[in-house]
């Protein structure tokens, strides 16, 4: 394993840490955060969502980022007593909303929609009669799981809580920084963090198409088949835990 040479492209501060469990694992890794966080101005329909969170008979928050919002949100003036149970794709999230004392249940195995759907705490949230599921979320993704939860009777509704920009770069800084620090092998952590990395790459696409390409769920994979990734891996999650599983199934590539 320790023959990886990876490209995170994380946001910056996710980024770091996992470089620093892979560097842990004597995982070699180059930081290129392919996203940046931009918290949403609160309107009136957030101020109103927090409001009203203890109606709902389930919270599911889908992203670090989602999280740290809410428990802004929820410090700044929401309900001081959300008795309802709360769901998180991940245990990084899900200790976020842990330590503002809420009710957070996850997956074991997997940090996806798929695994999250299984969980039997949050079917028996759903099947109530009049259930009411409120995802906390950044603009667009994870349609899957409030189609999943409204075949099971549930009336679903998204909160967009940021939105995920590019940084800024030199054009040319990602075929760049993939030569001259001899990468072999990507990750990304989403669907827009592979889109743009497609972006960055540009024309080198092709090229850069044919390095193993590690990503956290099936959508994601599907997405970077279809635009030519050669090799995609998916880790079945976002978590260090799964990307690590994930290098050590798969044989570094000999460039």
């Amino acid at each position: 394993m320790t023959g990886w040479r990876l490209l995170l492209t994380r946001p910056a501060e996710d980024c770091a840490a996992l470089a620093e469990t892979l560097a842990g694992q004597g995982v070699f890794s180059s930081c290129l955060p392919l996203l940046d966080i931009v918290p949403l101005p609160v309107s009136d329909k957030i101020r109103q969502a927090i409001a009203q969170l203890s109606g709902c008979s389930a919270v599911i928050v889908v992203s670090k980022p989602a999280a740290r919002i809410a428990v802004d949100l929820l410090d700044a003036g929401g309900p001081p007593m959300l008795a309802m149970p709360w769901f998180s794709v991940g245990a990084a999230t899900a200790q976020i909303l842990r330590d503002r004392g809420l009710d957070v249940h996850c997956p074991d195995t997997g940090d996806d929609s798929e695994a999250l759907l299984q969980l039997s705490r949050l079917r028996e949230a759903v099947s109530q009669s009049g259930a009411r599921v409120l995802i906390l979320r950044g603009e667009g993704g994870r349609e899957l799981l409030a189609e999943r939860l409204r075949t099971l009777g549930a009336s679903v509704e998204y909160l967009e809580l940021y939105r995920r920009e590019l940084p800024a770069y030199a054009a040319q800084e990602l075929p760049r920084r993939i030569e001259a620090e001899r990468l072999n092998g990507l990750v990304v952590s989403s669907g827009q963090g592979f889109e743009h990395l497609r972006q960055m790459a540009g024309d080198a696409w092709p090229a850069i198409a044919q390095l193993p390409l590690f990503v956290p769920s099936p959508r994601v994979a599907e997405l970077a088949r279809a635009a030519g990734a050669q090799t995609v891996v998916d880790c079945r999650g976002a978590s260090a835990a799964a990307l690590l599983t994930a290098l050590r199934e798969h044989p570094v590539p000999v460039l």
